[in-house]
């Protein structure tokens, strides 16, 4: 990896902007676009080539936009969707709707056409933008519920054939001007609505999150504060923009402080993209990590006894080096003179697949595997854990380079009060806590008190030094028949360290023990098989005493370190993973648990036949 001292830094270095003086969020772009015009802003990958656009020509490109909009006769606080992948085009849109007054709606390009319909419909959004006209076309099937669409417009694919109609469908290219006047921005008050932004819905309907201007800006300010972007930084950009993680760290964080992001081309496309662009910032999520993580012990086997040695030296080393870095110790002096071999040998080889000069990497979302995190970390990766959700723009903890204790999500950013509600559920006051749930007054109420106070649904412990360990969700905690409180997500991200695991549901409420659905990852089950002389196509073998007492094994070895109660007694193996399409899974990966429950309830049965409750009726 790369020092920031190493890396070139623009002649016209910028000062970071503060929520303040942007006063909203195209107030934002406004500032950086007068400060640094000439600084690169983003890369995007078109016509086979990275195109690197600065803050000037974007700004010339949302003209262009403002314009287009302006000519749709929208009234000013209507809802536009934005229903595309990271992109130029996402940036552009957004930054001229939100200078109009309008109120942005964005929607995950992977998400279903029937979600997708549904908060159209909830939002009354007038304008949608699409990526291709596949996607509106693949909305069709639920066009009663998109009354109040007036303008659809197409990024790409879109032909004259389709300009017709009700509402009206255009192509980008000849729907936007060749030229406009300068850029100019009508939004001034911080506190009017900017965004709603959807919640995943793991537990029921999304509900619309409605952020302010203020909401979003104090939010990447406080984040700034802790951990502070650069003008020399690159971000690498694939988390979805509609989530307002991304959204909020990077992307508004960076154009604080005048970084420069790339769009990846899809996930697919990561590994390649990352070495192309070598980012010195990358913003994930922990499965993205896990994925890694899994791919490594995967390499591992095929290594000799001495590499995988060598690795677990380097990593058993690195981390006792960070641990005393932590404490402003420089450390064992074996363990700084073997250091920088170890690194070379091991440690490089890895990180250089990540592009080879990450400063930072942040994990948020879902909480992160502590072997995980150690084996970052113990390579010599500064990776940071954080917390937040939606409804607070969304930040509310987070490690710092110099304050990081992996097993944490942090202490609260500056600014954010914490305190503990009933059974543990963490409450939070900040600037940054939303102004409402869209069209849902009374929900709003309910989560958030006279006094401010969100009540964010998750448990947690506070220790004496203000930090925040998550120990599961309010509503996921599995309580057993027999009075056991046991948190799955644990459980499942110890599970999960298996490569042979692709994904897991631990269940049990109301019931005598715990079982798992799990899902079996390709590669390595059929790895396995012809270990075993098996064929893995073979059906009848998810089901065999042989492989079940097998994973249980597995499972059980896993699963060591917690108590008697928490141990689970019987699976359901599949091959078929959970996915978005199916409705099982949120864009961020979460389990949508009733859901799963609800595809999977006679798998379920047969795991508790004979230890269910008769039937009432029966």
């Amino acid at each position: 990896m790369e020092s920031r001292d190493e890396l070139t830094i623009q002649s016209d270095a910028p000062v970071f902007i503060s929520a303040a003086e942007a006063a909203t969020l195209p107030g934002l772009f406004l500032c950086r676009w007068q400060q640094t015009p000439r600084a690169p802003a983003y890369q995007q990958y078109e016509k086979q080539n990275w195109q690197t656009l600065s803050w000037e020509e974007m700004a010339v490109k949302i003209s262009c936009w403002q314009l287009a909009l302006q000519g749709a006769n929208i009234d000013q606080g209507e809802r536009i969707a934005l229903y595309l992948h990271n992109s130029v085009e996402w940036v552009c849109c957004e930054q001229a709707a939100l200078s109009l007054r309008l109120v942005t709606v964005p929607l995950y390009h992977l998400d279903s056409p029937e979600n997708i319909a549904f908060i159209l419909q909830d939002s009354g959004a007038k304008v949608l933008l699409v990526a291709d006209h596949q996607q509106w076309l693949a909305l069709q099937p639920f066009k009663d519920n998109l009354a109040n669409l007036r303008l659809i417009v197409c990024v790409r694919g879109c032909g004259a054939e389709d300009s017709g109609g009700s509402p009206q469908v255009r192509p980008l290219a000849s729907w936007l001007p060749a030229k406009a006047p300068a850029l100019s921005n009508r939004a001034t008050d911080p506190h009017e609505l900017a965004s709603i932004i959807y919640t995943s819905g793991t537990t029921g309907p999304p509900k619309g999150v409605m952020l302010s201007h203020y909401n979003i800006l104090a939010n990447a300010e406080m984040v700034q504060q802790v951990v502070p972007a650069y003008n020399d930084d690159i971000f690498l950009s694939f988390l979805p923009l509609s989530h307002s993680f991304e959204r909020t760290v990077g992307y508004y964080v960076p154009m604080m402080a005048g970084a420069q992001i790339a769009f990846c081309r899809s996930i697919k496309d990561l590994a390649e993209d990352l070495l192309t662009i070598r980012p010195t910032v990358l913003i994930s999520v922990p499965r993205i990590y896990e994925r890694i993580y899994g791919r490594i012990h995967d390499g591992l086997k095929s290594k000799g006894a001495m590499a995988r040695l060598l690795f677990r030296m380097a990593v058993a080393t690195g981390w006792h080096l960070f641990e005393a870095a932590q404490e402003g110790d420089p450390g064992d002096l074996l363990d700084r003179l073997r250091w920088p071999l170890l690194h070379k040998l091991v440690a490089e080889q890895i990180l250089d697949r990540l592009g080879g000069r990450l400063r930072l990497a942040v994990t948020g979302g879902a909480p992160l595997n502590d072997k995980v995190g150690r084996l970052f970390i113990g390579l010599g990766l500064p990776l940071l854990q954080g917390y937040g959700l939606t409804e607070s723009a969304p930040v509310v903890s987070a490690n710092t380079l110099t304050d990081n204790l992996p097993a944490s999500v942090g202490r609260p950013l500056p600014g954010v009060e914490v305190k503990l509600g009933k059974d543990n559920e963490l409450l939070i006051r900040s600037a940054s806590v939303m102004i409402g749930y869209w069209q849902r007054p009374a929900d709003f109420t309910a989560a958030v008190d006279g006094e401010g106070w969100l009540a964010t649904g998750d448990v947690v412990e506070i220790d004496a030094d203000q930090r925040l360990f998550i120990r599961g969700r309010l509503k996921e905690i599995i309580v057993t028949s027999t009075g056991e409180k046991v948190a799955p997500a644990d459980l499942e991200a110890a599970i999960s360290e298996d490569p042979l695991f692709y994904q897991a549901m631990v269940i049990g409420e109301a019931r005598p023990y715990l079982a798992a659905l799990i899902v079996l990852e390709r590669t390595a089950w059929q790895e396995l098989c012809l270990t075993l002389g098996h064929d893995p196509d073979d059906p009848a073998l998810l089901s065999a005493p042989q492989i079940t007492d097998l994973v249980l094994h597995r499972i059980t070895t896993l699963l060591s370190g917690f108590p008697s109660y928490a141990q689970v007694r019987t699976v359901h193996l599949c091959r078929t993973s959970w996915s978005l399409k199916d409705g099982l899974v949120t864009s961020l990966l979460k389990l949508r648990r009733q859901e799963i429950e609800k595809r999977f309830r006679r798998e379920i049965a047969a795991l508790y036949q004979g230890h269910d409750l008769p039937n009432s009726s029966s």
